[in-house]
């Protein structure tokens, strides 16, 4: 006696050739699905070979959001005997599988993994479920092929359009916020593109805002007070940039903009979410009024304050993490921030001493 699984199905048709769909409780993951030895070489496994650092993302991404977190079905490929059991002739039934069959998963092996880890924190996913597309297989050739298929036309969602469409990060969702409070940035950031075209009517990027939110927050979290603080922040920066007023009364044009000042590169971005880190962190900085001093300050990209920071020699833009924090620093002495905050030092330590 052969024993079997038995899994309820849906019979579909691709390709000429039929294909299954159930619905698999997550503790099974572990039983059907062998993980292929790390000394099996890639041009004999269906599946790349795990990369073990995005296993601990995906699993907290489980384990944080057990009420909502959402997965797509697992393909997987059926290396032995199976029969499809239909029900009156539909093509609703069960899926018989002999018990010695391998299953090879052709796409999700991730999250499959994922899976697995977040069941040992928590046992009580698994009787939760995850739907699995079954075909038969047809030989590692085959198997192989389906896994390029499955992902050679797959595109990656831009960073701002999963941004923009995250209700679940905090950061994300002040940033949407401040785009949407502050006129300029609301009609001259791309909410879905990554990177803007020769002649995009935008300026910026959400994600690009996002990861300058992040330099200032350094944090996952952000509170309401700190949504406040952001809007403070860049609704200031945006109401002393020169360029940028000029930009909003047209009379000045994008193509200037972006060709002859150094102030729509996303690196300038990054050195003002620097910047703005000193404002959150010294709340003593008056922050509306040190900010004014943006609109004294040469943007050109032929201005020589910029060169050797943020523009080579030849013109060309330095996009390295050490030129985010000389531009942020050059911007600071611009401003006279770090004589302020010598000051207020000089005053404490006079302070200190006269009550010693």
């Amino acid at each position: 006696m052969q024993f079997k699984y038995t899994f309820p199905a849906v019979r579909g048709i691709q390709a000429g050739k039929e294909y299954y769909i159930s619905m698999v409780p997550l503790k099974l993951l572990p039983r059907l699905f062998p993980t292929e030895e790390d000394i099996v070489l890639p041009e004999y496994r269906a599946q790349r070979k795990i990369n073990e650092a995005r296993i601990p993302e995906i699993k907290k991404y489980i384990l944080n959001n057990l009420d909502n977190y959402v997965f797509s079905a697992l393909s997987a490929s059926i290396d032995g005997n199976f029969e499809f059991i239909s029900f009156n002739n539909s093509n609703v039934g069960e899926l018989h599988i002999d018990m010695d069959s391998v299953f090879l998963i052709n796409d999700g092996q991730h999250r499959k993994a994922a899976i697995e880890e977040a069941l040992k924190e928590n046992q009580e996913l698994g009787n939760e479920t995850i739907s699995i597309v079954f075909f038969k297989d047809m030989g590692l050739e085959r198997s192989q092929q389906m896994f390029t298929d499955l992902n050679k036309h797959a595109v990656k969602t831009s960073n701002s359009l999963s941004t923009l469409y995250d209700s679940r990060d905090e950061i994300a969702k002040a940033t949407k916020e401040i785009i949407d409070s502050i006129p300029f940035l609301k009609r001259y950031t791309d909410k879905e593109r990554d990177i803007l075209g020769k002649n995009s009517s935008k300026l910026f990027t959400l994600t690009t805002l996002y990861k300058a939110n992040q330099r200032i927050l350094h944090s996952s979290e952000c509170t309401h007070e700190d949504t406040i603080f952001l809007k403070n922040y860049w609704s200031n920066v945006c109401k002393n940039i020169f360029e940028w007023n000029e930009l909003m009364k047209k009379e000045i044009t994008k193509k200037d903009l972006k060709e002859n000042y150094i102030i729509t590169l996303a690196i300038t971005i990054q050195a003002f979410g620097k910047l703005g880190r000193i404002f959150y962190d010294d709340n003593t900085i008056d922050l509306v009024q040190t900010l004014k001093g943006l609109n004294n300050i040469n943007w050109s990209r032929n201005e020589e304050d910029w060169i050797g920071i943020i523009i080579r020699e030849d013109g060309r833009v330095i996009t390295s993490e050490e030129a985010i924090t000389m531009t942020s620093k050059k911007i600071e002495d611009l401003l006279n921030i770090t004589k302020k905050k010598e000051k207020k030092h000089e005053r404490n330590d006079r302070v200190a001493k006269q009550k010693n």
